[in-house]
């Protein structure tokens, strides 16, 4: 559609190995404007093999170990300014940590859009994993208030690593003590979703002020199971469709008020995927 705007996210688990399964394929065939990466796992010639010899203008910022993490943001259009990294000078160093924040501004007609490719650690309950991710999520608050006020349009899309509602996990029974479903992480949620200036009560009983940022997903899908964008290789999980929705588009409300569709490319068999994750696709009026 000429008036709407294509953004998709995907963590890839290593994008050599994504087009190595068909990840190229995809993208070929789904006409996206915007497309953010996480777990991105390469060096700079890989991107430009995969997304520069096709036309892509891309962005990315690796993570200093290599093999880890990284993000990316690949365009049909150049972005017309960047920064990488979540937290300011004094920030603790677990935040800064290279591979997990990049933001991009756009200009699409009249409209400017900023789109954040965001991969928030994955945590593990009782250790400095978690910690970085306490201290993440806390950056993160930081940020989107910033971006709140500083723009209309902004989007932070992704691997979030946190199931925000029992509706999220199809076995959030036995997981609500496992990092990525804790009340103290899902509390957080409660927050960037709640009404701006509010006061919110976290599910952990813990109280803030909210956000007012809008879970394209959730909002669209309404109250079903899932849709999920996640599955272990463990056992049966993709047959069974035992998952995890943490991938989300989290965006501002202006933006939010121009959502005209909204997907999980979830593939058609177990075979036939080339991550772990399957991309988000969200269509935005321009």
């Amino acid at each position: 559609m000429a008036d709407s705007l294509r953004v998709a996210s995907v963590n890839v688990n290593g994008i050599r190995a994504a087009y190595r399964k068909g990840m190229g394929e995809w993208l070929a065939a789904r006409d996206v404007d915007v497309l953010a990466l996480q777990e991105v796992r390469a060096q700079d010639e890989h991107l430009e093999e995969f997304l520069g010899a096709a036309g892509w203008h891309w962005l990315h910022d690796p993570c200093e170990i290599k093999g880890r993490a990284g993000v990316a943001i690949a365009s049909r259009v150049p972005a017309q300014s960047h920064r990488v990294g979540l937290g300011g000078a004094d920030a603790q160093a677990a935040v800064q940590s290279s591979g997990r924040w990049l933001e991009a501004d756009f200009a699409f007609g009249d409209s400017q859009l900023t789109v954040v490719s965001n991969y928030t650690h994955s945590g593990e309950v009782d250790t400095p994993r978690q910690e970085a991710k306490w201290a993440f999520l806390d950056a993160m608050g930081v940020r989107m208030t910033e971006l709140a006020g500083e723009r209309e349009f902004a989007a932070i899309v992704g691997d979030f690593n946190v199931g925000h509602r029992e509706l999220d996990i199809k076995n959030w029974k036995g997981n609500v003590k496992k990092s990525g479903f804790l009340p103290r992480e899902r509390a957080y949620f409660d927050r960037f979703f709640g009404p701006r200036g509010e006061l919110v009560t976290g599910v952990d009983g813990s109280e803030g002020a909210g956000y007012g940022w809008v879970d394209v997903g959730r909002t669209f899908a309404g109250e079903v199971d899932g849709p999920y964008s996640w599955w272990s290789n463990r056992g049966q999980a993709f047959d069974n469709d035992t998952g995890w929705r943490i991938d989300y588009h989290v965006v501002t409300p202006q933006l939010g008020e121009r959502v005209l569709d909204y997907r999980i490319d979830r593939a058609a068999a177990y075979d036939e995927r080339w991550s772990d994750h399957a991309p988000v696709v969200v269509d935005y009026r321009i």
